[in-house]
């Protein structure tokens, strides 16, 4: 027997829909590519956002053609977002910060048919062009009067195609499985991967997002998402503050402490959320300047493991809450979030602060497990590791078009190989304790290079650290540690060694310390572990001789 109830897709549209209607009074205010603050509504939006989709029908857009963005988070990137996918095409947000040959795979894997800019990216993409041959034509995110010389092929000017168009149109209605926006990996192992997000998988992580376990949003927050809109959808909060009607402060270009600050305080914003780079960058800032955060009272942190330093500097120093969590583009990107169960939050303070790094625990929506070699489930006690499996609506079922991935990343019964080794207490609270590829194997144990890593960064006179394995005689790998000092410190390897002791295993003390200017980055702001290895092939430890 089936329900009785209405069989009604959950559509994109229908979040613009409501942010119009409910809270068509709420600012979205961005920093712009040109410079100047732009500020309207969500009643504002949307009649611009069906001017696009009229816009795309006139430039002959069918349903399911991909369309790409290279662009900032702004509101011309907002009003990409909803039109594309409301009108039945897939958003395709793709990183400028990836290497060209990568950016190229992407764009002809993906058949992009027309490409979004912003004018900053005109120089990356000229180079290129001649290796799109599925690209139509380049649409420039500016008015005729910023629209710049370049010989980009069948070039448009956004504001130019947009203001012709009626403002009104009606939304098609189609089945909520239909792809809605694609994100592709960053391919630090091989070429990117594409993940398509369906209607319902989006709208089905935007509730996950605004419940109390999630983000905990609502109409009163003020949202700064730092996170950039090329990146897993921004972590989805361009449709959480729809869901919610909250208003949304896009950062524009503008990720320094100052800017970031600047955008903190002038437009009173709640809750902001970004990678541990960003926050560092803004911790220097408001220390040096010795500002504060009048109306910050919660960061959301994730992309890769939160410091405890970090953590106490917020929280101690700010009294802004840290909000942890971990996804991937498989995931929505929203996997697991750090709030505290009942049985957490009521234990003493340095307790609690070993759970507020752990990476969260799912909520219903997402089912994890950690497994061995064989695929067997392990135990959930907080110390066995393995690696992280994951299911649920909105954790990518299949790659899109990559037959060797498919084969080798999911299991026969459905769950998402994650490549994180990870551990699950009887909380479920999940830790991450190194990506599969960099745990550190020395005397058939495992050194988490995560743990070390943050561990070293505490000591003030390390501005960022990184971990890698060199292989050993004996012990098969030992830990090397490779640091950026503090602007204007002097912290020797014995300083960080001295500081280590006694905050980590007597087993896991790294062999060496070495210093670097900096340390290689991938697209997504993570360590590029890759690179630093190959930066360190060959190196000798002390005391191990090459004969």
């Amino acid at each position: 027997m089936r329900g009785l109830m209405m069989d009604d897709p959950l559509l994109v549209s229908d979040l613009i829909e409501h942010a119009a209607l409910n809270h068509g009074f709420q600012e979205i205010v961005s920093r712009t590519v040109e410079g100047p603050i732009h500020r309207y509504t969500y009643a504002d939006a949307l009649k611009r956002i069906k001017k696009l989709a009229n816009a795309l029908n006139r430039l002959g857009v069918q349903q399911g053609d991909r369309l790409a963005t290279f662009a900032w988070n702004g509101y011309r990137h907002f009003e990409l977002y909803y039109a594309i996918s409301g009108s039945g095409a897939v958003c395709h947000t793709i990183n400028p910060r990836l290497f060209a040959d990568q950016i190229v795979f992407i764009v002809n894997h993906a058949k992009d048919r027309f490409i979004f800019l912003d004018v900053t990216f005109v120089p990356l993409l000229e180079p290129l062009a001649d290796q799109l041959p599925h690209v139509e034509g380049y649409i420039l995110l500016a008015d005729k009067d910023h629209m710049p010389e370049t010989s980009l092929p069948n070039v448009m000017c956004y504001e130019d195609l947009v203001e012709p168009e009626s403002d009104e149109f009606d939304w098609p209605r189609f089945d909520e499985n239909t792809a809605s926006s694609m994100c592709y990996t960053s391919g630090t192992t091989g070429n990117p991967k594409g993940v398509l997000y369906s209607h319902r998988s989006t709208v089905l992580h935007t509730f996950f997002q605004c419940n109390g376990e999630g983000f905990a949003m609502n109409s009163k927050a003020v949202v700064l998402p730092a996170v950039p809109m090329f990146h897993a959808n921004a972590w989805g909060l361009p449709y959480a503050v729809c869901m919610v009607g909250a208003k949304v402060v896009f950062p524009g270009a503008a990720y320094d402490g100052a800017s970031i600050w600047e955008m903190l305080d002038t437009e009173k914003v709640t809750f902001a959320a970004g990678v541990p780079t960003i926050w560092m960058m803004l911790l220097e800032y408001v220390r040096r300047e010795g500002k504060r955060f009048d109306h910050l009272t919660q960061t959301g942190i994730g992309g890769s493991a939160v410091p405890l330093a970090m953590v106490e500097a917020f929280e101690d120093e700010y009294e802004v809450e840290v909000f942890h969590a971990w996804g991937m583009t498989e995931t929505s990107p929203v996997g697991t979030t750090g709030a505290f169960n009942c049985k957490v939050a009521e234990m003493p303070l340095e307790r609690r602060r070993t759970y507020q790094i752990k990476q969260g625990r799912s909520i219903f929506g997402v089912r994890m497990k950690i497994v061995d070699d064989q695929g067997n489930s392990l135990a959930r006690d907080g110390e066995t590791f393995g690696q992280l499996a994951v299911k649920g609506p909105w954790i990518v079922g299949a790659y899109h078009d990559n037959d060797e991935a498919n084969a080798t990343q999911f299991t026969e019964d459905g769950w998402f190989l994650t490549g994180d080794i990870a551990t699950l207490d009887d909380y479920g609270y999940m830790t991450i304790v190194d990506r599969a590829k960099d745990v550190i194997k020395s005397g058939g144990e495992w050194i988490s290079s995560i743990d070390l890593e943050n561990a070293a960064v505490g000591h003030p006179g390390v501005a960022e650290a990184a971990v890698i394995g060199i292989a050993h005689p004996k012990w098969d790998e030992r830990p090397l540690l490779v640091v950026v000092r503090s602007e204007g410190a002097e912290v020797s390897g014995a300083d960080v060694l001295s500081f280590l002791d006694g905050k980590i295993a007597k087993w896991w003390m790294p062999d060496a310390v070495e210093f670097v200017e900096e340390l290689p980055h991938t697209a997504t702001g993570k360590i590029a572990k890759l690179k630093l290895r190959e930066q360190f092939a060959g190196y000798e430890l002390p005391g191990v001789g090459s004969g």
